[in-house]
């Protein structure tokens, strides 16, 4: 898994490390509160579903650094705006 990350075509495929970096970070929040992956694998690790969307191309950052999905299904978008409001911080075990 970690290895994936040296990859130079998945870091050219996002445009830098720090933007893989950005990605991955922003993307595995979404999926802990409540997004759905947009890949079929047989793991629950968000980390592992993260690396995947980003070799099938499934998610990219915008120019605002912002986790934006490739193909935009409307029930996938309602999801993270309802996982993640914005300008809302919520912490584990705060509900």
């Amino acid at each position: 898994m970690l290895e994936d990350l040296k990859e130079e075509d998945i870091v050219r495929r996002v445009g830098g490390r720090f933007k893989l970096a950005s990605l991955v970070l922003k993307r595995q929040l979404q999926l802990l509160h409540g997004g759905r992956p947009l890949v079929e694998i047989k793991t629950t690790n968000p980390m592992e579903i993260v690396l995947e969307e980003i070799k099938q191309g499934k998610i990219t950052l915008d120019v605002k650094s912002e986790v934006k999905e490739v193909i935009n299904p409307p029930p996938f978008e309602a999801t993270i705006r309802k996982a993640i409001p914005r300008g809302e911080h919520v912490l584990p075990g705060e509900d």
